[in-house]
């Protein structure tokens, strides 16, 4: 029993006596590689700030530039991380961690894939900005003003007040209307006329009533244009531009264009006819109902 623990207590003594030679045999290349570590934790920190300042120019959101700043600190920390160890003789230590970091990473992209798409699309329209906070845009049965930009989602406030989560990744893969851009909106109104009236006095009474209206702009470009031979009228469509947004709304100036469309057609004895039938008993025409039921008496 005392010689199995004399062995015992040999080998615990060798192994530690061979361990400390080595610890000692490396500590300048400890030093070395644990100041490098510092030295490229204190760059990942200036980095960071530098970075962060940057990019808050840059991205409308403070999430996204946030993100991008971690990330970018994590990389120099974890490019410190592998040149420490290797100076520490630790290569194949390195190699298992890269290898290992892959794996992981695939099967995080894996089990997170929806996460990850919305992660990146917010991103990319972070650096495209399509949109910022305070535009109306409109995302497939999604119409609003943009209140806030996440990194996975966009907060969209409908007219109808209630707030909608859209999926980034819906915003970047979909057709996407701003309507702030260009900071503009045309309005069009359809309106008939009889087919007894003169097309062209409604175009020019209407175009010359609309002009006249608060809020229109580019009115050298309002127009109206006949659009079809409708059952009982001449269908015209009226177009302006308005500012959008601007300080009157759009349903109110919708709103202030048919009023006076239908005044100034009214005012010129213009017609918009109601939904009118004519029986006609004859196959060429010319034969009323009125004269049949004469002739009958």
């Amino acid at each position: 029993m005392s010689i199995t623990l004399e062995k015992f207590w040999s080998l615990i003594n060798e192994k530690l006596t061979h361990w400390l030679e080595i610890t000692i045999k490396n500590l300048p290349n400890m030093v070395i590689a644990l100041l490098i570590f510092i030295v490229f934790l204190l760059l990942a920190k200036w980095l960071s700030v530098w970075i962060k300042k940057l990019l808050n120019r840059i991205f409308e959101s403070s999430q996204v530039a946030g993100l991008i700043t971690g990330i970018c600190r994590m990389v120099v920390i974890i490019v410190g991380f592998f040149f420490a160890l290797d100076i520490m003789g630790l290569s194949k230590a390195v190699a298992s961690l890269l290898a290992g970091a892959g794996i992981i990473g695939l099967a995080i992209g894996f089990a997170f894939q929806d996460m990850t798409e919305n992660l990146i699309a917010g991103i990319v329209m972070g650096i495209r900005k399509p949109f910022k906070v305070g535009d109306i845009i409109e995302a497939g049965d999604t119409f609003g003003t943009v209140q806030r930009i996440n990194l996975r989602n966009t907060l969209i406030e409908n007219f109808y007040g209630q707030l909608a989560i859209v999926p980034n990744k819906t915003l970047f893969k979909n057709e996407l209307l701003n309507y702030s851009r260009l900071a503009k909106r045309r309005i069009e109104v359809a309106v008939g006329i009889s087919y007894a009236d003169d097309v062209n006095k409604a175009r020019d009474v209407i175009c010359s009533a609309i002009n006249q209206l608060d809020g229109v702009i580019n009115k050298d470009e309002t127009a109206v244009y006949a659009s079809e031979f409708a059952d009982s009228s001449v269908n015209l469509l009226v177009w302006f531009w308005i500012d959008y947004p601007g300080q009157i709304g759009f349903m109110e100036m919708r709103h202030k264009a048919i009023a006076t469309i239908h005044k100034t057609l009214e005012k010129n004895d213009i017609l918009i006819p109601f939904p009118i039938r004519t029986l006609d008993f004859n196959a060429k025409g010319g034969r009323s109902l009125q004269e049949l039921q004469s002739q009958g008496k």
